[in-house]
């Protein structure tokens, strides 16, 4: 047993479920708010990534300047698509709002091909050093800065449903939305905030894997990958989602070390985690911080 190569295993599954973690909140925050699930989450990731790349390539300005300006777009990009695209949906059938996000994701997959071309392009250096030894472990400065990042922004994102104008006014639309309008609550501004905070954060993660492994489509696979970790802590949870992203990067770092010392199965990475959400999601079917859906008849 390589005891090493296990703690190493494990400080990146916690590292890298806090990533995980945070998208899973982009989520959570758009159902929450319009209890509508994006299928076009992985493409926000994917946006980001190529608009943070594209300051700092084409453009030339400093990562200080260039992650701001990109997350001032995401933000402004989050409203325009709720505004022009999703709100003239508002009152159709759930199912129809879905359709339209995956059509939106495909929409978007195309564009960003036909604008940066279908070659991975690698990330500028952000870092001087790109790991940092730790109590002898190797650990990637991006996925420190990431750690920092995602915990500020929890912490954030839970001051901000808790004290702030509009995360109350958040909270009271995905309670009922009929009650929130006779308060004199603006659902539409809600909805639009809720996209646009949800693009920014995917941005920060789109931006910190594409640091590690590069900008390519395939960036935007993250949004179904991180999609169990959301149910499994609970779709309306913020809490529920970050504990799921948790327990998904630690669950594929474990299954990879016991496929590479004991099993050499070779796939067990990436099903794992799937194995333990249906086993979890058979006991508790909201997932584990989710709201029970109560019908009296």
């Amino acid at each position: 047993m390589n005891a090493q190569f296990l703690i190493q295993l494990l400080v990146n599954g916690l590292v890298v479920g806090t990533l995980y973690g945070v998208v899973a909140m982009s989520f959570v925050l758009i159902y929450k708010a319009t209890q509508v699930v994006n299928f076009a989450q992985g493409e926000l990731l994917l946006v980001g990534a190529w608009v943070c790349w594209a300051l700092l390539v084409k453009f030339q300005l400093p990562f200080w300047i260039g992650m701001p300006l990109t997350l001032v777009f995401m933000f402004v990009f989050g409203i325009a698509i709720q505004v022009v695209i999703l709100r003239p949906m508002i009152g159709e059938p759930i199912i129809s709002v879905i359709m339209v996000t995956i059509g939106l994701s495909t929409v978007f997959q195309a564009a960003l091909k036909w604008i940066f071309g279908v070659n991975p392009q690698p990330f500028p250096d952000v870092f001087t050093s790109k790991s940092i030894d730790i109590f002898g472990l190797q650990i990637q400065t991006v996925y420190i800065m990431s750690l920092v990042v995602s915990l500020a922004m929890m912490v954030g994102m839970a001051w901000f449903f808790r004290a702030s104008k509009y995360g109350l006014a958040m909270r009271a639309t995905a309670f009922n939305q009929q009650v929130a309008q006779s308060l004199g609550i603006s659902v539409k501004t809600v909805f639009a905030i809720s996209w646009a905070i949800s693009a920014t954060v995917s941005a920060v993660a789109g931006v910190v894997v594409a640091v590690v492994n590069g900008v390519s489509s395939g960036l935007s696979a993250y949004g179904i990958k991180v999609f169990p970790a959301a149910i499994l802590g609970g779709l309306d949870s913020i809490g529920g989602a970050v504990l799921g992203g948790v327990i998904i990067g630690l669950l594929e770092n474990i299954a990879q070390y016991v496929d590479s010392q004991f099993l050499h199965w070779g796939n067990l990475y990436e099903i794992a985690p799937f194995y333990v959400l249906i086993i979890i999601l058979m006991i508790k079917p909201y997932g584990l911080f989710g709201t029970r859906d109560i019908e009296r008849i």
